[in-house]
């Protein structure tokens, strides 16, 4: 029996290794990702701890390599899906019941274990299922959940912490109860650590949860389940299924234990989802928590005081780090023409030393985007800038996918602030400047303010500390999560806690306590120690 306030160890980000030639990571990493390819992996669900294989297999291609077969995963069905919230609403009972150190205890192991033995594997099946080179897989698959296990641990102690003031006589406490039912979580190809934390976070607050994955980022997501279950997660705590989107929605949206949802994805189907939920209201036992990040059109705007270098550099790893296939992608551009001239010169030869090709070759900067839809996308609206007469192709502009999907980083120059790849989401490298006369700065604001229906990322760059005043006021509402000078990428959990809002989502910020408030249910408890004996008061006198 626990008679101790117990202190977790403080939360740190996990370092991010440099993987520079000579040095043991990369020697570990390079063996890892050798090892991987000369295996077939078999991967099934994971459903009460058990293995489920159904023997209706899909094949899995490094997006940079397609002849190359990784292995296979076992697609299931609607009776897996009911199997896991069976699975997920049998565990419930014990693993509320478990002290919160315990549960802890689970989560700060899996970081431990992520960071040591399980680092190179984490990080290999991340760069050929998702195609990230060695840097953005570290940042992502081990440093970021990492960070998002350690620091989850702490936000949750501070939660606990927060209690009512009491009156003489009286105790008041307020407990945090974990949902009533369980919750879904459904997560994107393009970020382990967020297919990990979407997962994690709802149980470290006593929650069970079905985890529906990718099906692109299946690779790495059998990786993080394996971590969970040797950190000691009991069976039936996260349930592992690989199902289709609608087959899933189908059974868990009707289920009248469902009680959250926790989501990172686009925002037509966050909005698809949010409408089927709120008509099966009526359905459920209590009013369903939905917390969801989607799209982003993110931007940069420089003024004519921005440092030129810092601009350019921005531009490059902002826009085409991980192909652009980051939510808070660097999209779109505003650039004073002032400043125009020397800023193409700079971002044009940077461009131009940039390899792309195979993660596996540590040299390539960019490498394939995700999967033959994505690909098709982002093409075309590559051809239809080719044809337009409101654009000009200053960098990339080619694309191939007989070998994987490699697009080259491309950047459109607009004459026209509403053109298509100044509005719409593309989610890929492709970036769109438009040069507008510096007498025209707030008119441009205001423009970048009203075209997309995000409010994801965006960053300033100027020296006037009075155009950073205005500009940051001006553009409060239009991101979550606001750079100046700095590229709008990046954030760090414990350091920039990371989600928008409008279109962009209900910017419950991961990578904070605001977000594991979302998983809780709190009731207050108040105890008489010397109970009222008579009913009158006072005021009842004569």
């Amino acid at each position: 029996m626990s008679n101790a306030f117990f202190q977790v160890p403080p939360a740190v980000n996990e370092p991010v290794l440099n993987y520079a030639p000579g040095s043991p990571e990369r020697a570990s990493l390079q063996y890892m990702l050798k090892k991987l390819k000369s295996e077939r992996a078999d991967i099934p669900m994971v459903i009460n701890g058990e293995e489920i294989r159904t023997g209706d297999t899909r094949t899995i291609h490094p997006p940079h390599e397609l002849s190359h077969t990784l292995g296979v995963f076992h697609k299931g069905g609607a009776e897996h899906v009911q199997q896991a919230i069976d699975a997920a609403m049998a565990a419930k009972e014990s693993w509320e019941q478990m002290d919160w150190q315990d549960r802890a205890a689970i989560f700060l192991k899996a970081a431990d274990l992520l960071a040591g033995p399980y680092r190179a594997k984490m990080n290999a099946a991340t760069m050929l299922c998702q195609s990230k080179n060695a840097f953005q897989a570290e940042i992502d698959a081990v440093a970021e959940f990492c960070d998002f296990l350690r620091f989850n641990v702490e936000y949750m102690t501070d939660m606990y912490k927060q209690q009512p003031i009491s009156s003489p006589t009286i105790w008041n406490r307020l407990e945090y109860r974990p949902l009533e039912g369980f919750v879904f979580a459904l997560t994107p190809f393009n970020f382990t650590s967020i297919a990990g934390n979407l997962s994690s976070a709802p149980a470290l607050m006593g929650n069970t949860v079905v985890w529906k994955v990718a099906e692109t980022q299946v690779y790495s997501a059998a990786v993080i389940m394996e971590i969970l279950m040797e950190a000691g997660l009991p069976a039936g705590v996260i349930n592992l299924v690989f199902v289709d989107g609608p087959v899933a929605g189908e059974v868990i949206f009707n289920h009248p234990d469902f009680a959250g949802l926790h989501f990172t994805g686009s925002t037509g189907v966050f909005q698809k989802m949010w409408n089927i939920i709120g008509g099966n209201i009526q359905k459920y036992r209590s009013y369903p928590r939905i917390v969801g990040e989607t799209g982003g059109k993110d931007f940069v705007v420089a003024h004519g005081t921005a440092d030129l270098q810092a601009v350019a550099t921005a531009l490059t790893r902002g826009a085409f780090e991980f192909q652009g296939q980051k939510c808070s992608a660097a999209s779109r551009a505003y650039i004073a023409k002032s400043i125009w001239n020397e800023v193409r010169e700079k971002l044009v030869a940077d461009l131009g030393t940039l390899k792309m090709g195979t993660p596996e070759e540590f040299g390539n900067f960019i490498n394939a985007v995700i999967d033959e839809k994505s690909f098709d996308k982002i093409s075309a609206y590559i051809t239809a800038a080719k044809a337009s007469s409101e654009v000009e192709i200053i960098a990339g502009g080619g694309f191939d996918k007989s070998k994987g999907y490699f697009i080259e980083p491309t950047v459109l120059v607009t004459s026209n602030p509403d053109y298509v790849t100044m509005c719409e989401e593309i989610f890929g490298p492709v970036l769109t400047i438009y040069v507008y006369d510096d007498n025209q700065y707030e008119q441009v604001l205001h423009k970048l303010d009203t075209t997309s229906p995000y409010a994801l990322t965006g960053a300033i760059f100027s020296k006037d500390r009075e155009v950073i005043r205005k500009t940051t006021h001006a553009l409060r509402h239009n991101a979550g999560n606001f750079y100046i000078n700095d590229k709008p990428t990046g954030a760090v959990v414990g350091q920039q806690p990371f989600g928008g809002a409008r279109g962009s989502g209900t910017n419950d910020k991961a990578g904070s306590i605001l977000n594991l408030y979302r998983w809780v249910s709190a009731r207050t408890i108040k105890e008489a120690f010397v109970s009222a004996s008579d009913y009158r008061y006072p005021f009842l006198g004569e």
